[in-house]
């Protein structure tokens, strides 16, 4: 079961990594481009997810593997404090609360210095200790410009992802009322059901690939 949940964690971070990168070859790929739109290359998210594939497989990996670790020993934390407040051994509650507390700010951490290697990985095509430690001091180089412009890409990536699922969950909702194509109208009873599935599904992928 404990191998099984830490695979877990690895695929869904390594997941969430290639999308990541696969976003950032197809945006350097635009933001590179000298002429626009002819130096821009025909399919760049394709040929972005192929290059993370082929040549960046690695570093993913790895970077995912680091973040699975922290989430693994939060399991287990918690794991632990559950057992512990049975025992009402007040001294070791307050010891694991702090380890919780510190972990939680690693793996946050690790996550914003992965997301950044991995842009440096998609524009120079550096191993990943490599990257993350030029990213590590671009940052610290660019600390105030960094945090506003990570918060401002974060709430348009959020919009994104709501005007995503917004969408698919409008469509599906016409869809199974028959609205969408004259004569299709599946034979649902309880057609908010497979709407509740699909506008699910929607966001989990989103999260994945942004």
């Amino acid at each position: 079961l404990a191998f099984s949940l830490f695979m877990f964690f690895w695929l869904t971070c390594f997941i969430h990594a290639l999308g990541q990168m696969t976003l950032a070859g197809a945006f350097a790929s635009y933001y590179f481009a000298f002429r626009k739109p002819q130096d821009i290359p025909a399919f760049p998210i394709l040929r972005s997810f192929g290059r993370s594939i082929f040549y960046h497989m690695g570093s993913l990996a790895f970077g995912s593997l680091l973040i699975a670790i922290c989430m693994f020993i939060r399991v287990i934390l918690e794991y632990i404090d559950q057992k512990v407040k049975s025992s009402q051994n007040a001294c070791a509650e307050f010891l694991l609360k702090c380890l919780k507390c510190c972990f939680w700010c690693l793996e946050k951490f690790l996550k914003f210095l992965n997301k950044n290697a991995y842009i440096m990985i998609a524009i120079y095509g550096q191993s990943f200790c490599g990257a993350a430690m030029n990213a590590f001091n671009l940052i610290l180089r660019n600390i105030i410009r960094v945090a506003v412009m990570d918060k401002v890409t974060d709430f348009v990536l959020l919009l994104g992802k709501l005007v995503i699922v917004g969408g698919m969950g409008v469509f599906s909702f016409f869809y199974f009322q028959g609205d969408v194509i004259s004569g299709l109208n599946p034979e649902i009873g309880y057609w908010y059901v497979p709407v509740i599935i699909i506008v699910i599904s929607v966001f989990i992928i989103a999260i994945g690939f942004f």
